[in-house]
């Protein structure tokens, strides 16, 4: 069954652990993958159906990596989920995409979920995919939306005999997949520092109604990142104090280096906020600056204008004996007179700098 985002409400009044797909759907197949891999052995390949995933989890001397591509597809989540023994609730909240990044430990296994953002540089936006990781004793599981290739890297270290993650268990798996989400949050955080560079010059120089929007646009991007990457922190920070066997001592030491680099981006993130913020502020400033500047060229005009108005004035009156008027030269004196007192005032203008 598939249900929008908004249709949650469909589910209210089902038992828990009823599974129901709440989310958009991404793909239109369903892909399933496999790595069985150890020191010396690596398989890798699609599956096209749950029931092979039993010949491989048979296979204890093998430590085993199923990923699922495409969540739409209920029955076959309940498969995998009934092969591996996982829990009713784990596998409602696999298929529910709105989760907030977490992590419960189930005794035999561990269940997190973290939220895996992108830049779409063609349609200049953030694009979020929830990825959920279960890690058993030999096994892991890992759900994703749809492919983005993040995990690509980490498949290619697999291949390497040499490799550090050919020689530790799934755990360290599991930290190479929660360290491959947390890279992408670099990547997003230097592009929008460029990008906010910029727009501090335009702010400066020319700022304009679409500058506003853009500062507004950014506001929500730091929001929804700030949403993301600090129950990050919590879950990574559970991971690294957790008890349970199935995390190794020498895996929990790359887990506190992971743990650094949440710390890093939350600071990233409220600076950019901040500055974002600020900008608020300055953008504002800036308007009034410049409708300040046009007063003060109007009020300078309007004042110039005041004592040619007022000379303008007395010599329109209709009075009959005015010696002025019958004077040869009056007129052009008196458009000279009119003159100077207009460069006067704007010279003194001047001097004071009020232009």
């Amino acid at each position: 069954m598939k249900l929008g985002t908004s249709g949650r409400k469909t589910k209210v009044g089902l038992a828990p652990g009823t599974l129901v797909h709440i989310g958009e759907k991404k793909v239109e197949k369903v892909v399933i993958s496999v790595l069985a891999y150890n020191s010396e052995k690596l398989i890798e390949k699609q599956l096209t159906s749950i029931e092979e995933c039993v010949a491989f989890k048979d296979q204890s001397d093998l430590n085993l990596w199923i990923n699922v591509d495409g969540l739409d597809r209920v029955e076959v989540i309940e498969k995998l989920g009934n092969c591996f023994n996982i829990h009713p609730l784990t596998l409602e909240d696999v298929l529910h995409t709105g989760q907030r990044p977490k992590m419960d430990d189930y005794g035999s296994y561990i269940f997190t979920v973290l939220k895996m953002m992108l830049f779409d540089a063609e349609k200049d936006e953030i694009i979020t995919d929830q990825i959920s990781i279960i890690f058993g004793y030999n096994y892991i599981l890992s759900f994703q939306e749809k492919e983005e290739g993040v995990f690509d890297p980490l498949r290619e270290r697999l291949k390497n005999p040499a490799s550090r993650v050919r020689k530790n268990g799934v755990d360290y798996l599991a930290y190479g997949l929660i360290d491959a989400v947390v890279d992408n949050y670099f990547v997003i955080l230097e592009h929008f520092g460029e990008e906010i560079e910029e727009l501090e010059e335009e702010l400066i120089i020319n700022p304009c109604p679409d500058t506003i929007k853009t500062i507004q646009t950014y506001k929500r991007d730091m929001i929804i990142l700030r949403k993301s990457i600090w129950p990050l922190r919590e879950l990574i920070n559970g991971l690294q104090r957790s008890e349970s066997e199935l995390i190794k001592e020498t895996t929990r030491l790359f887990l506190r280096d992971i743990y650094d680099h949440t710390i890093q981006i939350i600071d990233s993130v409220e600076t950019y906020r901040d500055i974002l913020s600020s900008m608020v502020d300055v953008y504002l400033s800036s308007l009034s600056y410049k409708m300040n500047d046009v007063m003060k060229v109007l009020t300078v005009i309007a004042t110039i204008f005041i004592p040619l108005t007022f000379i303008a004035g007395v010599y329109g009156m209709n009075f009959e004996y005015m010696p002025e008027l019958g004077m040869r030269w009056g007129y052009p004196a008196v458009m000279v007179f009119m003159t100077v007192i207009g460069i006067t005032m704007f010279t003194y203008f001047k001097k004071k700098r009020w232009v």
